[in-house]
């Protein structure tokens, strides 16, 4: 099929019913954005109680208490929808659903992904599961008691928590469809000469992730089928026996584990750090790589460090479980498997920190943000430490210090690798650059209150303030020094919001008033800054690309640009 006919096409069947991976990525990341938005506000609520939990505001209806602005149930309600909604909603499909389908087909020189028609089944799929998830949260009381994690047997008796079951196994289905698409096309429509060692970085973690996901999602996926016939079926799967529900004894037959729900859920959950982690670290490479002007220091290290690290990720789940009383000898497994673990992503850590040695480093926006991801993730990974040692992970476990050491991984670190990716990436998918100024204007105030938010959270966790409690520790005599900091980091989620005002209108204003640039405004050595910006329809390439050269070639930094493309046009 010709180009002129694909711009013929009408509105619905080019942007909407598409099965161009370029359009699909396209609708991943504008979904996407708008679910962390809805993720982000929720947060911005619940700060607000742990702010102000003496301050009452009366409202008709009853969502707002008395104490606070929240009820305690209303605030666990947000709480589970926050953390559903940021991580299976907003980063995971923003990382691995946006910017694998849109720029790994291009980065292999492929014309679209193997599977364009399961391509877009594994969006809309996506789509539904969000909308179901989403609908669950106005159901009576919400999915509220059980936590994002679902753990029974609350979540059997929770009443929101069968509609957010379903939306689970959409969200997940759509994830295996993926990533089977990004496994094939992966290894099947590479460019010809881009053997496995030439391929950039970012496909590799692409790859991994693939592989995470279709080999973790399955066993999750099963259990929330499993957990949906307890409440709607009767059965007693993950039940015990002589339950107790409001001074009843309900007579469940069979005995179920509590338990087995939650191995089958860290046995997906651990995997899917990763999943979060990998994406962001490819795009941080590729930033990295074309703003010091030189190749990655250490290139097949990260390569066999991404693997190994996807590897492990499948024998680490119990760390989350070390209060469960699972014994010394699982225990003293797990926390070895969890120090090994770190290993694999100090080495990817110290080759970008490395390949910065000795370059002409050019500080845009994009390398900014990738810039910052270094230190954030650095963070976050070295305060995880403590967390999988039993004996530290039983005062610390179900504390803020949690949540700090989680947020510093996911949050300025994989969402600040997601903004560079943006950034670098905008001019080829729209032709045009974003503004380096507004764009400074969203990095600065993103780095400062994005550290309010989640430093002061470690002080607080090792005062032992719990995560869970409404009212932000207000009745915890032993933390009562450390609770002013709940304002100050609700005061710094505030102006992170408002920091991203500059981000939103970047990207709509720079879609018509940005810089005009040729196919490869940043001097790149891959294979998408080939094609045209931004690419054809469903053929991406004026002609087949053909690799000559290993990715990651550029001129010597502080001499005259002397630049050769990784790729030539193949001949006929």
């Amino acid at each position: 099929m010709s180009s002129h006919t694909h711009h013929d096409e009408p509105f619905y069947r080019k942007y909407i019913w598409s099965t161009d991976h370029k359009i699909i990525g396209l609708q991943y990341g504008f979904t996407a954005l708008f679910f962390l938005l809805v993720g982000f506000v929720l947060m911005m609520i619940m700060r607000w109680q742990l702010a102000y939990p003496e301050t009452p505001v009366p409202i008709i209806g009853g969502l707002l208490g008395d104490t606070g602005i929240l009820l305690p149930e209303t605030y666990n309600a947000l709480g589970v929808m926050h953390g559903t909604i940021m991580i299976f909603l907003g980063v995971v499909p923003l990382a691995v659903g946006a910017f694998g389908n849109y720029i790994v087909p291009l980065q292999i020189g492929a014309p679209d992904m193997a599977f364009p028609k399961l391509n877009a089944a594994s969006y809309w799929s996506y789509l539904v599961g969000g909308i179901v998830m989403l609908a669950s949260f106005f159901t009576p009381e919400g999915p509220a008691r059980a936590g994002w994690t679902g753990y029974p047997p609350l979540s059997v008796f929770e009443p929101g928590q069968t509609i957010w079951l379903i939306g689970m196994v959409f969200i997940i289905t759509s994830s295996l469809l993926g990533s089977i698409n990004f496994i094939t096309t992966i290894v099947q429509l590479r460019a010809p000469g881009l053997s496995w060692m030439r391929l950039p970085f970012f496909v590799w973690a692409q790859l991994v992730t693939a592989f995470l996901l279709v080999l973790a999602f399955p066993p999750l996926e099963s259990a929330a089928v499993l957990q949906l016939m307890d409440r709607v079926a009767g059965t007693s799967f993950f039940l015990p026996s002589g339950l107790v529900v409001s001074g009843e004894i309900l007579n469940v037959s069979g005995g179920g584990s509590p338990l087995l729900w939650q191995h089958l859920f860290w046995f997906l959950a651990h995997p899917e750090v990763y999943v979060l982690i990998l994406p962001a670290m490819g795009i941080v490479s590729e930033v990295i790589a074309n703003n010091t002007r030189k190749p990655l220091w250490g290139y097949k290290s990260l390569v066999f460090a991404a693997v190994f690290l996807g590897f492990m990720s499948f024998i680490v789940w119990a760390h989350h479980m070390f209060l469960t009383g699972m014994g010394t000898a699982m225990s003293a497994f797990f926390q070895t498997t969890t120090m090994i673990i770190s290993i694999p992503s100090v080495i990817i850590l110290s080759a970008l920190f490395i390949s910065l040695w000795g370059a002409s480093i050019r500080f845009n926006t994009p390398m900014l943000f990738a810039l910052a991801f270094l230190p954030m993730f650095g963070i976050g990974g070295l305060t995880g430490l403590p967390l999988g040692i039993g004996a530290s992970d039983i005062y610390l476990h179900d504390t803020y210090y949690v949540i700090g050491h989680f947020h510093y991984v996911v949050a300025p670190g994989t969402i600040f690798a997601l903004f560079a990716g943006i950034y670098y990436w905008y001019p080829k998918m729209t032709g045009r650059k974003m503004s380096e100024a507004i764009g400074k204007l969203h990095f600065w105030p993103s780095f400062i209150f994005m550290n309010g938010i989640f430093m002061p959270m470690f002080i607080q966790g090792l005062a032992g303030v719990s995560r869970r409690l409404w009212d932000g520790g207000l009745e915890s005599a032993h933390a009562s020094g450390v609770l002013q900091w709940n304002e100050f980091m609700s005061i710094s989620a505030w102006l992170l919001g408002l920091a991203q005002l500059p981000f939103i209108f970047n990207v709509f204003y720079s879609m018509k008033f940005g810089e005009k640039v040729d196919e490869n405004p940043w001097d790149s050595t891959t294979l998408e800054w080939t094609a045209p910006s931004p690419p054809l329809p469903h053929v991406n390439f004026d002609n087949i690309p053909e690799v000559h050269r290993e990715a990651y070639e550029y001129s010597v930094p502080g001499r005259k640009r002397d630049f050769t493309p990784q790729t030539v046009p193949k001949k006929g």
